[in-house]
């Protein structure tokens, strides 16, 4: 019985030396993959290999510029180089575009009726002021008659002469028969003082709208440079056609704007000048009625 122990225990010991053996090599190529499938769980591993990782990082160290390192100017316009000319007028005006050219001509539009609604409108020529004083002195001096009153007003020809002729035409009438002539002088005269005020209104509605259509020519063109080239990442091929559209839309702020103002000044001025023509004419007319002229002849009489 012993010996048939003794014989079960050594055919048992090899089994547990394998046993052993065996789980004495799992864990010895356990331990060997350990690092390795750290390495591999890791977030780097995640992002590529190392050598992915340590190429990307070499590149992001070399787009890095230092302070004092000076780069190398990219493809395109020289640093300082101007695209829209602002110096010269000429190229402008040809950098502008074809709408330049209407622009242009309601600029000089402008300018010309400007300079003579300025001139023709000045107080000295619609209301003299000396002619209309000494012709209301010698009226109430009764120093003219009908007739050289009329002389003296055709004579100077100014607009206020013009509405005192038409007053003095009806020399002894009622006053309301007078003030009606002379109120239909003044809207005659009036309405040709507010002439060419549809120009100014004109360029001013105008002006913007051709500085728009010139903002469209310039956005269509750099869109046909551009998709013409085939290349989409080439932003200095709109420079052409974005400084085209700022052009032109530029100068027809600067045509409509003075438009406006000179349109709101020149109407200001015509009322103005309408209001001192009736009040001087007022004056006219209370010396030529005919209840001035009754109270005049009482008075001498008595």
């Amino acid at each position: 019985m012993t010996a048939r122990r003794q014989s079960i225990s050594a055919r048992q010991v090899p089994k547990a030396v394998r046993l052993a053996c065996l789980v004495g090599l799992v864990v010895a190529v356990m331990s060997a993959m350990q690092p390795g499938l750290a390495r591999a769980q890791g977030p780097r591993a995640w992002a590529g290999s190392e050598a992915a990782t340590s190429g990307r990082e070499a590149v992001r160290m070399a787009a890095a510029a230092t302070p004092g390192e000076e780069r190398e100017p990219a493809s395109g316009p020289v640093a300082g180089e101007t695209l829209i000319p602002t110096g010269n007028l000429l190229a402008t005006i040809r950098d502008g575009g074809i709408l330049m050219v209407p622009l242009l001509g309601c600029s000089f539009a402008l300018a010309v009726f400007g300079i003579e609604r300025l001139v023709n409108l000045r107080t000295g020529r619609v209301v003299p002021r000396l002619f209309a004083s000494r012709l209301i002195e010698q009226l109430q001096s009764r120093q003219l008659t009908r007739g050289e009153a009329l002389d003296v007003c055709e004579e100077n020809g100014s607009p206020a002469a013009k509405v005192f002729a038409a007053s003095i035409r009806r020399w002894g009438r009622p006053a309301v028969e007078i003030e009606q002539a002379a109120i239909d002088a003044c809207e005659r005269e009036v309405n040709h003082l507010r002439r060419y005020r549809r120009v100014f209104n004109g360029v001013a509605t105008v002006g913007p709208l051709l500085g728009l259509l010139g903002t469209v020519f310039g956005l269509i063109r750099s869109f046909n440079d551009v998709a013409g080239s085939g290349a989409m990442g080439r932003p200095d091929l709109l420079a052409r056609g974005f400084g085209e559209a700022l052009i032109t839309t530029a100068m027809g702020l600067l045509v409509a704007i003075p438009a406006m103002v000179l349109h709101w000044f020149f109407t200001s001025r015509v009322d103005r000048l309408a209001m001192r023509l009736d009040e001087t004419c007022q004056q006219v007319i209370d010396e030529i009625s005919q209840e001035a002229l009754g109270e005049g002849k009482r008075r001498a009489a008595g």
